[in-house]
C-alpha cells in the first residue's frame, strides 16, 4: 500500500481516542496498585539466551517507567539497557541521533545487533532508528506506538499544536518516510481500549515483516500489563 492509498482508505476514518477512554487512563494507577501479586505467576522458564535489548520510554516518561519490563526480561535471560536519554521530551529529531550513538556503542560492546522495545513514542523512535540503521537492530517491538499520523491520532495532539507544529504536516512527514521500508522484523502490540493513541494508528500497513498482537488494557497500563509481559519474550524471538 502506498501513502496516497492509505490516505484514501483511512484518512477520514481515524481520529484521536474518545474521551471516555481517557478517563480509564486516569484510573489506571489505582487499578495497578490493587493487582501486584498476580505478576508472580508470569512464566519464568524462558531462555532469552543473553540476547541484548534496549528499552525506549514514551512521551513524558523516563527509563523508570519501564522497570517492570526490564525486570521481567532480565528474569527471562535477556540483557537490557535503557536508552540513555533520560526523560522523553518528544523532540524526535534531537533524540534519534543520540539513540543511534548509544546503539552503536552497545553493538560494539556486545558484538551483535540489539532488539528494541519501545513504548508509545519510544516505539516510534525505535522504528525510525531501525529504518535508517538496520544493521544495528535485530528486531523492533512497539507497545501502543503511533506508527502513522505522528501525534494526530493521539490525545496529546494539542500539545504539539501549542508548540506551533501542524498535525497534518507531521502526518505527511511520517507517511513520506515509508518510502524507505523498515528492513527488520516489527512486532506491534496494541489495545483497542487505548485512551492515548488510537489503536488504528498502531497498525503497520506498510512493512513487509510485521505482526500485530492485540491485548486489553489502557495505554498507561501497557508497560505493566501481564498480557504484554507474557508475550514479550516470544515476540523478541519470533
Amino acid at each position: 500500500m502506498n501513502t496516497d492509498e492509505f490516505q484514501r482508505r483511512y484518512g477520514n476514518r481515524m481520529a484521536p481516542p474518545p474521551r471516555r477512554l481517557l478517563i480509564s487512563e486516569l484510573l489506571t494507577p489505582a487499578r495497578l496498585a490493587f493487582d501486584p501479586a498476580t505478576y508472580k505467576r508470569l512464566p519464568r522458564d524462558i531462555d532469552g539466551d543473553n540476547r541484548p535489548v534496549m528499552l525506549l520510554p514514551g512521551l513524558g516518561a523516563g527509563p523508570g517507567s519501564m522497570w517492570l519490563i526490564r525486570r521481567y526480561l532480565r528474569r527471562c535471560g535477556f540483557r537490557t539497557w535503557d536508552w540513555g536519554q533520560g526523560k522523553n521530551h518528544g523532540n524526535v529529531e534531537r533524540l534519534a541521533p543520540r539513540v543511534i550513538e548509544r546503539l552503536q556503542m552497545l553493538v560494539e560492546r556486545t558484538g551483535e545487533p540489539l532488539s528494541l522495545v519501545g513504548w508509545s513514542l519510544g516505539g516510534y523512535i525505535a522504528r525510525e532508528v531501525t529504518r535508517e540503521y538496520p544493521h544495528l537492530v535485530r528486531r523492533v517491538v512497539t507497545i501502543g506506538s503511533p506508527v502513522v499520523g505522528g501525534p494526530k491520532y493521539t490525545s496529546v495532539n494539542r500539545l504539539y499544536e501549542r508548540r506551533g507544529l501542524s498535525a497534518d504536516a507531521l502526518e505527511a512527514a511520517t507517511l513520506e518516510r515509508y518510502a524507505n521500508p523498515i528492513q527488520r522484523p516489527v512486532r506491534a502490540i496494541y489495545s483497542e481500549a487505548d485512551g492515548v493513541v488510537a489503536w488504528q494508528a498502531c497498525i503497520d500497513r506498510f512493512s513487509d515483516d510485521v505482526q500485530h498482537t492485540r491485548v486489553t488494557g489502557t495505554h498507561v497500563g501497557l508497560g505493566f500489563s501481564k498480557q504484554v509481559l507474557r508475550r514479550l519474550p516470544a515476540l523478541l524471538d519470533a
